[in-house]
């Protein structure tokens, strides 16, 4: 029995809901080269809000060590300020990543980790 795909909400989902389907499809385009997924189904963005006119996005790595990390951000601050159409600044959160955060738990099936 697979589990529901949960898609993660951001604060742009309430204040500019408009806009979240092409940040979604936008990001979703950043791949984690190690994993072979990309870092919307992975649960790495945490926030998205806009202030002033600037797109915030709050993101992790799936380990603070990622040799690809500085790369995957600043893809995802082109791919983010593609996809929201302004300047984005993006903020590294402090939180452990973990497969709870994934979109869907079922990826967790590969036979990679057990």
């Amino acid at each position: 029995m697979s589990e529901e795909i949960k898609e993660i909400q951001w604060s742009i989902h309430t204040t500019h809901p408009e806009m979240a389907q092409a940040a979604r499809a936008s990001l979703s385009e950043v791949i984690d080269p190690e994993i072979g997924m990309n870092i919307i189904q992975l649960g790495l963005v945490r926030d998205i809000e806009i202030v002033d006119g600037i797109g915030r996005l709050k993101m992790i790595l799936t380990t603070p060590f990622c040799p690809y990390g500085p790369a995957m951000i600043e893809m995802t601050k082109a791919k983010a300020t593609e996809g929201l159409n302004m300047p984005v600044n993006i903020e590294m959160g402090m939180e452990m990543w973990d497969f709870s955060m994934m979109e869907d738990p079922s990826a967790l099936d590969w036979g990679m980790y057990s």
